[in-house]
């Protein structure tokens, strides 16, 4: 099945560098990266060393409920290109040998038996399986250790 991997909405991207309010209420966090474990949400890229960058709380939900999950995310602080590889699987999700793959359904419900952590080299094999269910509308792809967001998958 034709996978498209999605990041961070870029208008919500902006408006975190623009330091407007994260998912708390709160400004987001500047700091200066040391090349190592900072993945941005929006061009799907590790920030490299001494770029600047925002940590912030991040929701991928469209409104509070009780599967709207909350959690610290890292953000170029400058403009980058939102990620466009569509099909490939994004260079962030090459800094880890697994990570939590979990199917939502269209009211952004967890489809429960869905959970798994999965070798970054099954993360296709395993997302495909999973939208072929008709009650999985999309993935959510997060750390396997940290439960962190790292981007959304959809039928291509």
């Amino acid at each position: 099945m034709p996978l498209r991997y999605q990041p961070m909405p870029s208008d919500l991207a902006a408006r975190y560098r623009r330091r407007e309010p994260d998912a708390y209420g709160l400004t987001p966090e500047l700091h200066v990266s040391d090349g190592h474990g900072m993945p941005c949400r929006h061009c799907l890229a590790n920030i490299a060393e001494g770029d600047g960058y925002l940590i912030l709380a991040y929701s991928p939900f469209p409104e509070l409920q009780p599967y709207a999950e909350t959690g610290p995310i890292f953000l170029h602080a400058d403009q980058c290109e939102a990620y466009i590889g569509g099909e490939a699987v994004p260079p962030i999700l090459t800094t880890s040998k697994d990570y939590l793959l979990r199917g939502y359904r269209a009211d952004d419900r967890i489809v429960y038996g869905t959970g798994a952590v999965i070798p970054v080299t099954g993360i296709d094999v395993r997302a495909s399986e999973l939208l072929e269910k008709p009650e999985v509308a999309y993935i959510h792809v997060r750390s396997a250790r940290n439960n962190c967001y790292q981007c959304r998958i959809e039928r291509a």
